[in-house]
């Protein structure tokens, strides 16, 4: 499994420069809010997904006052080889590298190091709109499945295409006939995948949602997709002079959700914040199972402030199940070294513990 061993951060939001050498098990990294701890994080999935998982613009990641950022980190890998792979971002142009050599397509970087995070940003899952629930199912996709970001990226750029064609006057119907063929391609390969995923997905979560509550609750996913009930091509040609009034494309993968419900009702409205947050604890440990499962390797785990709003029990069971053999690499944050101690210490010798303070880092 790819281990981070080392890394080194330069003008990353508030870290101007930072040399870290990490355990090849847990790293607890402990601080108050806003010190650095989920920018360490960040850097570290930089390196893995090319961008930010807090979604944040490229630009947004420079240390004030500087021209762009740096990473780079030393990974061991399965085959018991070492790599580095570096990347320079923020300013004018991104640049990725692997042991020097530069790639000209970040998709081909995409899944050497599989990567999963759990972090406050995730509520959104459950409160905010089915965009973010998409996004969630393409970075895993995208991770586990190589044609999946084929079509993704594709069907992205016909999209984009076919709605700069219903705004221009004159549009030829012809022209939009060969488009929605081509997107209807793309995206059934988009909604195969995006189905068979929900269905493996389900009994995990729920699995690993009855280890963390104690079998108290129930709770289901469900994919919906206008694709269910018809082909691309005819749900387009069905809305095509809609789509000229609108001047945008009103159907497609682009408006596919999934619905988290608990006992049958949607979580954001009868769940609890902790049993919301268990929820999405067990969401993305069963993203890092069926990623586990589809490579045989075990991704990098990134727990951002993960036991806020869990109560003792559910903190407990949480680090007893990461510190199993089955995990790798696992890297976590708390405000509290007392909280994260006991923990951590009762479950796993192999451990290292690091404090940050205004983007400074220390062993302790």
């Amino acid at each position: 499994m790819p281990r981070l061993e080392t890394i080194h951060i330069a003008d990353f939001r508030n870290i101007e420069e930072a040399a870290l050498t990490f355990s090849p098990n847990v790293n607890c990294i402990v601080g108050g809010n806003g010190e650095g701890k989920t920018n360490l994080l960040d850097a570290i999935f930089y390196l893995s997904m090319v961008k930010s998982f807090l979604g944040l613009q490229d630009r947004y990641n420079v240390r004030h006052g500087q021209a762009s950022f740096a990473l780079c980190g030393q990974y061991a890998l399965e085959s018991g080889l070492k790599t580095r792979i570096s990347l320079q971002a923020g300013g004018a142009e991104k640049v990725l590298r692997r042991d020097d050599k530069v790639y000209k397509r970040f998709s081909t970087h995409i899944g050497l190091l599989p990567i999963v995070t759990v972090s406050p940003s995730d509520s959104a899952l459950v409160s905010e709109s089915g965009e973010e629930r998409r996004r969630f199912a393409d970075i895993v996709l995208s991770q586990m499945d190589a044609e999946y970001l084929r079509a993704l990226s594709q069907y992205g750029r016909l999209l984009q295409q076919r709605n700069r064609l219903l705004k221009a006057p004159g549009t030829d119907s012809a022209l939009l006939d060969v488009l929605d063929a081509q997107m209807d391609r793309e995206a059934q390969v988009i909604y195969q995948a995006r189905a068979n995923f929900s269905t493996q997905l389900m009994p995990v979560v729920a699995d690993y949602y009855s280890r963390l509550s104690g079998g108290k609750e129930e709770v289901s996913i469900r994919y919906r997709s206008e694709l269910e009930h018809a082909s691309l091509e005819e749900l387009l040609l069905r809305g095509r002079e809609r789509d000229f009034r609108m001047g945008f494309t009103g159907s497609g993968i682009q408006r596919d959700d999934f619905a988290f419900e608990m006992s049958g009702s949607p979580i954001r409205r009868c769940g609890s914040q902790g049993q919301q947050k268990t929820f999405l604890v067990a969401l993305k440990f069963a993203q890092y199972e069926l990623m586990k499962r589809q490579s045989g390797v075990p991704p990098t785990l990134l727990l951002d402030d993960v036991f806020d709003k869990l109560d003792l029990s559910r903190t407990t069971h949480l680090i007893e199940m990461v510190a199993q053999e089955d995990f790798g690499q696992i890297f976590i944050t708390d405000c509290s070294a007392d909280r994260l101690r006991p923990l951590v210490d009762g479950a796993t010798a192999d451990r290292a513990y690091f404090r940050t303070q205004g983007g400074c880092f220390e062993k302790i």
